[in-house]
């Protein structure tokens, strides 16, 4: 059974003024129910993530001063958001819903979480909208508690992951591999694993080319165990922070050549949302849903 990760905590613990596109928290899993992908069961609720797993991935320092409230301002602003004891409570929820996520994909061969993909925090920091790291902190958990010996982290949302190349930079057992935009957010780039660049305005042709290039060879060469998919929507033409050309069409084939490598080399994989900025908050929806209708009918 598909098992997806959602609450209400997801957009409704975000400050006034930071609430779109962050709604699409609510729309997609209305969707998805609307039109048959998924009922409820197949959505669960996580509890908040057990400080010890943070923990194994951040430094205590950080996580203690971001547990009291007690970042100073420059902090504070990297990471875009006014702190506050709701917004941290959220984030915690949305590292065990990636973390359970994974559990479930151990089970069922995939788990999403409809929020996730928080790639810009670091060991020691937060950024760009990312307070904790659910994908290594879940990563982690695997390699720690759950005998994974090797995860690759596919990360195709426009933005680099930058905290997640940092926090693995020296772990041979995680393979970081990001492709966006080249001169986009962050401008200072971290080294992954494979970092590929993409120019402004890259189509679907080009965009789809590399990734049949790249994606088949990492995983014979890699032989990962486990999968890790952060599945950015921003990656759209329409996207306000993007700059990109890609079409709906064309992202939901990103997806499946994902999806499908995953299914056809037996590979449990976790998918977390990422990043969605375009102006129309149905063309948000909609690619994201497309993830989530490739997931059910591929795996299930």
């Amino acid at each position: 059974m598909l098992k997806i990760a959602w609450s209400e905590k997801f957009a409704h613990a975000l400050p006034e003024g930071h609430r779109f596109p962050m709604v699409k928290y609510d729309l997609l899993p209305e969707q998805l129910l609307y039109e048959g992908t998924i009922t409820e069961q197949n959505l669960f609720e996580p509890q908040p993530l057990e400080e010890q797993y943070i923990l194994d991935t951040h430094a205590s320092t950080y996580w203690q001063r971001l547990r009291n409230l007690a970042l100073s301002p420059a902090e504070i602003r990297r990471t875009g958001f006014p702190l506050s004891e709701e917004l941290v409570n959220r984030e915690v929820v949305i590292m065990n819903g990636t973390v359970q996520a994974a559990l479930f994909a151990l089970e069922y061969g995939i788990g999403m979480n409809i929020a996730g993909g928080t790639h810009h925090a670091f060991t020691d920091r937060g950024e760009g909208f990312c307070l904790l790291n659910d994908i290594a902190i879940a990563a982690n958990h695997l390699l720690k508690y759950k005998g994974i010996n090797k995860v690759l982290v596919v990360d195709l949302d426009v933005h680099q992951g930058n905290g997640t190349a940092q926090i693995f930079q020296e772990e041979p057992r995680v393979f970081t591999f990001s492709m966006h935009g080249g001169h986009n957010y962050p401008f200072h780039k971290e080294k992954s694993d494979l970092d590929l660049p993409l120019a402004e305005g890259t189509d679907d042709k080009t965009y789809l080319k590399l990734l049949r290039e790249h994606l088949p060879r990492l995983l014979e060469e890699q032989e990962p165990e486990f999968v890790f998919f952060q599945s950015g929507v921003d990656v759209l033409a329409t996207d306000k922070l993007g700059k990109l050309g890609m079409t709906i069409a064309g992202c939901r084939e990103r997806d499946r050549l994902v999806l499908e490598a995953c299914v056809k080399n037996k590979l449990p994989v976790t998918v977390s949302m990422g990043g969605g900025y375009s102006t129309q908050i149905a063309h948000i929806v909609e690619a994201h849903a497309n993830t989530f209708r490739l997931a059910q009918h591929l795996f299930f």
